[in-house]
C-alpha cells in the first residue's frame, strides 16, 4: 500500500505502524529503505527474514537529530563531530562506539553501530513523529528496500514491486541521491571510508581536517557495515565492466545476428546488432549516481542476461558509483 509522504495523516499511520513492531517502506535522500523501530528486536528480526539478509550483517539507525545519538553511542570524537555539524541532515553515516543495550539486533552482534540522520523531508517528518509517540519510537534501522544483494530501490514503486502490497510506503518521489550514505567508521581515532557514496573523501577531509583511510590501508579488522560486501547491488542480468576502448573494441565485433544485451555507456557508440540495447550514463557524477539504480533496473527489465557497463573515472567524484558498479559486477 502506497500513501502519500507529504500528508500528515499518512506520516502518522507509518509511525502508528513501527510502534506496532510493523515494516514500512521509507523515502531518504539515498535509497528506499525497509525500516522498523531499532529497539524492538523482534521488528528487526522481521528486515532480515524479509531482505533474506545475513543477521551478522549490520543495519544503519536512523535518527531525526544530533541529540538522539547519546541514545544509540557512548563517545563521539571529535572529528565525528565536525563531520557531524558539516554534514547531518545528510546522506553520511558514522559508525560510533556503542552503549551497551542499545539496538542490539541491529548492529550483527559488534560493539559499534551506524547512525545517521537523514534530509529527505517525509523521512525527516516521520521520525519526528515516531519521537512523539507514546511510548516513542528513537530511532528507525532502515537497509535499503530490496532483497539482500540487489539492486536498491529509488522509487516507492520499486519497494512495492519488490515486497508487495501489503507493505506501507510512504512515497517521498524519487530519491535526490540515488546511492546509498557514505560510510565513515569513527571507532579508531581516525576517520575510514568504509563505504563511498555523494560525501566525497575530499568533502570529509574539509570538514573534519583529516583525509579519511580506506579500509585496505588498515592492517586490523575493520567493523562490519551496510552495503559493504564484495558482491551488492545485482540485476538479475550479469554486469561486465569495461573501459571506453574495451567497450568500443567488443561493440564494433558484434555482429547484427549478436544475442541480446544491454549496454550502459559514456561514451559514443556505433553498432549494426539488432538485439541490441543502448542506454547513456549521465555525463555528471551526481546526474549518474541519481538515476544508476533506475537504470540497472530498467535494463534488467529488458530480459537481457547480460548488461556491460563504461567504467566511471577515476576521480573522487565518481567512487560512490564506480564502488556500487564494481560490486554489481562481481555479484556475476
Amino acid at each position: 500500500m502506497i500513501l502519500d509522504g507529504t500528508q500528515d495523516a499518512s506520516i502518522q499511520a507509518a509511525a502508528a505502524a513501527l510502534q506496532r513492531g510493523e515494516l514500512i517502506g521509507l523515502p531518504t535522500e539515498t535509497v528506499y529503505g525497509l525500516a522498523a523501530d531499532s529497539d524492538n528486536d523482534a521488528a528487526v528480526a522481521q528486515i532480515f527474514t524479509a531482505k533474506g539478509r545475513p543477521s551478522n550483517h549490520p543495519l544503519i539507525v536512523h535518527v531525526a537529530d544530533a541529540d538522539a545519538i547519546m541514545r544509540y553511542a557512548r563517545e563521539v570524537p571529535v572529528f565525528a563531530q565536525q563531520l557531524i555539524d558539516a554534514f547531518w541532515p545528510g546522506p553520511l553515516t558514522l559508525i560510533l562506539p556503542r552503549l551497551p543495550d542499545a539496538a542490539k539486533a541491529s548492529t550483527g552482534g559488534q560493539d559499534s553501530v551506524g547512525l545517521r540522520c537523514p534530509s529527505h523531508p517525509v523521512a525527516h517528518a516521520l521520525l519526528k513523529a515516531c519521537q512523539q509517540l507514546n511510548p516513542p519510537v528513537w530511532g528507525v534501522s532502515a537497509p535499503s528496500a530490496n532483497k539482500f544483494g540487489r539492486v536498491s530501490p529509488t522509487t516507492a514503486q520499486h519497494v512495492a514491486a519488490e515486497f508487495g502490497d501489503e507493505l506501507l510506503v510512504l512515497d517521498g518521489g524519487a530519491c535526490e541521491v540515488g546511492i546509498e550514505s557514505t560510510i565513515v567508521d569513527c571507532t579508531r581515532g581516525e576517520p575510514v571510508l568504509l563505504r563511498p557514496g555523494a560525501i566525497t573523501r575530499d568533502d570529509i577531509e574539509r570538514a573534519c581536517g583529516q583525509r579519511p583511510l580506506s579500509k585496505e590501508e588498515l592492517p586490523a579488522h575493520t567493523p562490519r557495515a551496510s552495503g559493504t560486501l564484495l558482491a551488492h547491488y545485482a540485476p538479475n542480468a550479469k554486469v561486465r565492466l569495461m573501459d571506453a576502448r574495451q567497450l568500443k573494441a567488443a561493440v564494433e565485433i558484434l555482429g547484427q545476428d549478436a544475442p541480446p544485451l544491454a549496454i550502459y555507456h559514456r561514451s559514443p557508440l556505433r553498432s549494426q546488432a539488432r538485439q541490441l540495447q543502448l542506454r547513456a550514463m549521465p555525463n555528471q557524477a551526481a546526474d549518474a549516481a541519481r538515476q544508476l539504480f533506475s537504470d540497472l533496473r530498467d535494463l534488467d527489465a529488458l530480459g537481457v542476461p547480460l548488461i556491460w557497463v563504461e567504467t566511471p573515472p577515476d576521480s573522487a567524484d565518481w567512487e560512490g558509483v564506480r564502488d556500487r558498479l564494481q560490486r554489481a559486477a562481481a555479484a556475476g
